[in-house]
């Protein structure tokens, strides 16, 4: 039997607690696209909007399904200060030994507790001890265990730690995280929805105080059927047939929401959507 869910991570600065912190969230990285596009608007968006964290969904990041320590750690080195993961968790095996690291990336909590990592970890900067904790649906697919009670026992683990907290509920019906949304309503900052990499138009405070919405969206190719090339989706919904998914180039856009948190704990004062497309500079052209 593994250990505590709660994994605290080194304190990156201390200085006087921040009357208004802030949290920027991006959707599903799919990718080697994603992975560039939140590289390139990273430095600007911090510009614009100087979060206080910064939490990425990279659990497509390489080539569009699970993720290896030597992204992560690309992730990290441009400053983002937790990851969180999802149903492709395990999907590159590399990463096991990566998850019990120590390092602020988190799968979902209600996975069996015999599998690799931790399902909440606590961040601290700028004097603000934010929580982030991931969760898995249970309706389409596969977890361990019911998020509504695994969240529960998260929560009290983080009891006295955490200024804020963060959760990231990966799943696939919509139903399923409104619920978390509603379940979860004073109780904690945020709800953010991940999974199914369209953002959706339902951003907004809850009267409890929790800022929720239902997907954030995706980091990547708006050209493709959510990250994957268009033609390869359409041939396999038009045929039925087994297709080769392989991930789509066109139009990057980065999807995110900034998360305003109020002076009290575990609250928010707005959420609003980050949807911003991303044109990388054009190759130098080749000399005579």
């Amino acid at each position: 039997m593994r250990g505590s869910s709660l994994l605290i991570a080194p304190v990156r600065q201390s200085m006087p607690v921040a009357e208004t912190p802030s949290i920027l969230f991006v959707g599903d990285v799919v990718g080697g696209l994603g992975r560039r596009t939140l590289l390139g608007l990273l430095p600007q968006l911090r510009a614009a909007h100087d979060p206080t964290f910064v939490v990425v969904n990279a659990e497509n990041v390489a080539g569009g399904l699970g993720i290896t320590p030597k992204l992560a750690d690309e992730i990290f080195a441009a400053g983002v200060d937790v990851i969180t993961l999802g149903n492709h968790t395990y999907h590159r095996k590399e990463i096991g030994p990566y998850l019990d690291s120590g390092r602020p990336i988190v799968r979902p909590a209600n996975y069996l507790a015999s599998q690799p990592g931790r399902g909440a970890v606590v961040v601290e900067r700028d004097g603000v001890r934010l929580g982030v904790v991931n969760l898995s649906g249970n309706v389409f697919l596969r977890a361990g265990r019911v998020a509504f009670l695994e969240i529960e026992s998260v929560l009290g683990e983080l009891d006295g730690r955490a200024d804020h907290v963060l959760v990231d509920m990966h799943a696939e019906a919509t139903s399923e995280k409104v619920a978390m949304g509603w379940h979860l309503d004073g109780r904690v900052t945020a709800v953010v929805g991940t999974h199914t990499h369209v953002p959706t138009n339902d951003a907004r405070v809850l009267p409890g105080g929790t800022a929720y919405i239902t997907d954030v969206g995706m980091t990547g190719p708006r050209g493709g059927v959510i990250g994957v090339k268009k033609e390869q989706a359409i041939a396999s919904l038009r045929t039925h047939m087994q297709v080769r998914f392989e991930t789509a180039e066109e139009d990057p856009w980065l999807n995110g929401v900034l998360i305003t948190c109020a002076p009290e704990p575990r609250r928010a004062t707005a959420i609003e959507p980050v949807l911003v497309p991303w044109r990388p500079a054009p190759a130098p052209a080749a000399g005579p």
